[in-house]
């Protein structure tokens, strides 16, 4: 099947989920994003009145740049309450994807207690396109979370091993701790997004002079570390956030309110996923008829990549990939004869429902007993291919949601299948990377399903196997794909040569 125009829409669509919303997780005051798992590195007292106020009261307004250019704005509170403090948060962005714009609206709640970990939040994210809201509250060690998207409600009790914290309790203890150039902090974050847990490296870089609304200030430095990818925080000697640099070229830099409010007509962002593609050096014409790619790999390092296993060959920085071949597959197989990494693949998780009585109803009707293993997964895959929308939602991917909604596009194609295929004893991975289109390499997720050996699959294409162009970066559950944050907008592929 060859790559239609069509897909293009798609490809941009599983751009947005699989990073853009990655990249606002870990820049933005969203309740998703930072989970720290260690206790603050100086604990606030919460009987010492100086602590309490200076933490007391902050209203920051800020406006959101990309190269140069107004993109949006966010106001954020800070307070003191009679439980603690409430920290509230709205952002207004304007995003432009392959000529798409999209207003993005997040609104977030937080309560905390005196010592700034998370007592409850709320969370909500509107594009316009989709509506995605969440609740928690913490009780004990545990965090019971409420999500709604697309009509769907689900519910997640997450076990936390220490207490949690927004990144605004984090500021707040470093800030009140011994801020001198080489200091150094880690956190465990959690993200309910992926249900994983990562460090966050924190360093005191140095200390300058900063223009800020017409005024020269004194501001140290902090480098915050994500799986690779870097963010600069400038905070002032009182801990107010004075301006922020990220990735691709996103700035945050204070202001007032009137000047945040007063040009409500920002422009929307540069395209972002043409700024994070990557242009081929040839054209691959009719790339499911391929049965080998090779590229050159370079501009970033591939450290926390998956590049090197299965049907894709690491030497130094050249990558080769083969078409898998589909001949010669067991006509079935003991599920109790399989290996720890195989079973833990035919598990449930809470965005991969395959136990949930609705998936297994479907997928019994979809196969037989009789189908072989690959009789199986093409049923399955197929049937999500024809059946699933194939439309772009802001959301989180989530199997039954999506079975129960009918549409989603790359990630929510893959979680399904994944369902899909653990509810029949396939074990299934979800993978992410790249994957040519038009002249240029794009980010996309698609799966990896045992089925006698491992073979790729990608339900919102129709392809089993994935045609050769498809460039694993990631594979396993979501929380992998966080691999990828650092090579956005870096990573740089040469195409040497390709065969039929």
């Amino acid at each position: 099947m060859s790559i239609s125009k069509i897909k293009s829409f798609w490809v941009v669509a599983c751009f947005f989920i699989l990073l853009f919303t990655s990249l606002l997780a870990i820049r933005l005051e969203v309740p998703a994003k930072l989970f720290p798992d260690h206790a603050p590195a100086h604990p606030i007292d919460p009987t010492s009145k100086e602590d309490i106020t200076e933490a007391a009261e902050r209203d920051t307004w800020m406006n959101i740049f990309q190269n140069d250019k107004k993109i949006g704005y966010t106001h954020s509170t800070f307070s003191k309450q009679e439980y603690g403090f409430t920290l509230k948060e709205t952002i207004f962005m304007r995003i432009n994807t392959m000529g798409k714009v999209h207003d993005l609206h997040i609104h977030t709640r937080g309560k905390l207690d005196n010592d700034f970990s998370l007592s409850s939040f709320e969370f909500n994210i509107n594009s316009g396109i989709f509506n995605f809201s969440a609740k928690g509250t913490v009780s004990g060690n545990i965090l019971s979370v409420k999500t709604q998207s697309a009509g769907a409600g689900r519910s997640i009790n997450i076990h936390l091993q220490k207490k949690p914290y927004l990144i605004a309790g984090i500021l707040n203890t470093i800030r009140m701790s011994d801020i001198k150039p080489g200091k150094e902090y880690i956190y465990d974050i959690f993200d309910p997004a992926t249900m994983g847990q990562e460090p966050v490296n924190i360093k005191i870089m140095d200390i300058e002079d900063i223009r800020i609304m017409d005024k020269t200030v004194k501001a140290s430095i902090i480098s915050m570390d994500f799986k690779g990818a870097k963010q600069l925080v400038w905070l002032d000697k009182n801990g107010d956030v004075l301006k922020e640099e990220g990735l691709l070229g996103i700035t945050l830099i204070k202001t007032t309110p009137e000047d945040a409010r007063s040009n409500l007509a920002v422009q929307a962002s540069d395209d972002l996923v043409e700024i994070v593609s990557i242009a081929a050096n040839v054209p691959l014409n009719e790339t499911d008829t391929l049965s080998k790619l090779e590229v050159e790999i370079s501009g970033t390092t591939i450290n926390n990549a998956y590049l090197n296993g299965g049907r894709q060959i690491l030497n130094g920085n050249i990558l080769m990939i083969q078409k898998e071949s589909l001949q010669n597959l067991p006509l079935s197989f003991d599920t109790n004869n399989l290996t720890k990494d195989e079973i833990n693949f035919l598990k449930p998780t809470p965005f991969i429902q395959s136990d949930h009585k609705k998936i297994r109803d479907l997928t019994n009707k979809i196969v037989s007993d009789k189908d072989t293993p690959l009789e199986k997964t093409r049923k399955l895959l197929f049937w999500i291919h024809k059946n699933i929308d194939k439309k772009p939602v802001v959301s989180l991917p989530d199997a039954l949601s999506t079975l129960e909604n009918r549409m989603g596009d790359c990630n929510e194609h893959a979680a399904l299948m994944a369902a899909f295929a653990r509810a029949e004893g396939i074990p299934a991975k979800i993978e992410a990377g790249l994957v040519y289109l038009n002249g240029r390499f794009y980010y996309h997720a698609w799966n990896l399903l045992y089925i006698g050996r491992w073979i790729t699959a990608d339900a919102l294409f129709g392809q089993m196997p994935a045609d050769v162009s498809h460039i694993r970066l990631s594979s396993g559950e979501l929380k992998e794909q966080l691999n990828l944050m650092s090579m956005l907008g870096n990573i740089k592929l040469k195409i040497k040569s390709y065969s039929k």
